[in-house]
């Protein structure tokens, strides 16, 4: 089974996760940091906004159960796509909403991702396509974090169930279970 990778940053790690996890043919999410100038970030030093991460995904997934296009399709759904450094209540670069692909024919899905997603938005898409750069998993305790304290997490119960219903909503066949 050939496995592939996306990168994708949609603002706040722990929702972008939660989105993903349980569908047919991903196997794996990890939170992580990408796109900065510093080597190993901390979750603090992100989360200051100077090094010039974004908190994203990376989904190792099986094309032959689920395509890229797919899973642009579920980013651009589930999270806004259109506000510049920002999701929610959360601001600033490292929130940013951003494509990070792994080939000439990632970026090319990506591109097309954005003009299809742009026929569902009334505002500009913003989302930024950016090369690939070195990734940093996050700290053990952002791992799967919805799965394990998200719910006593008030900040994930009012972030989370809605784009988690707005996956159910659009893309119910493609859920496990």
């Amino acid at each position: 089974m050939a496995q592939e990778i996306a990168t994708l940053a949609g603002g706040c790690f722990w929702c972008t996760e939660a989105v993903y996890q349980n569908l047919k043919g991903v196997e794996g999410v990890e939170s992580g940091y990408i796109g900065g100038t510093t080597p190993n970030p901390t979750y603090e030093q992100v989360c200051s906004g100077a090094t010039g991460h974004a908190e994203a995904i990376r989904i190792t997934y099986d094309p032959s159960v689920i395509g890229y296009d797919d899973l642009l399709d579920i980013f651009f759904a589930t999270h806004n796509p259109t506000t510049l450094n920002r999701q929610g209540n959360d601001v600033g670069t490292q929130y940013r909403s951003a494509i990070f692909p792994h080939s000439a024919e990632q970026e090319a899905a990506a591109r097309a991702g954005i003009e299809r997603a742009q026929a569902d938005q009334a505002d500009p898409i913003v989302t930024a396509i950016e090369a690939d750069a070195p990734w940093y998993p996050a700290e053990d305790y952002h791992q799967k974090y919805w799965d394990r304290v998200g719910d006593q997490n008030p900040y994930c119960m009012a972030v989370i169930p809605p784009k988690l219903a707005k996956l159910r909503k659009g893309f119910a066949a493609r859920i496990e279970g």
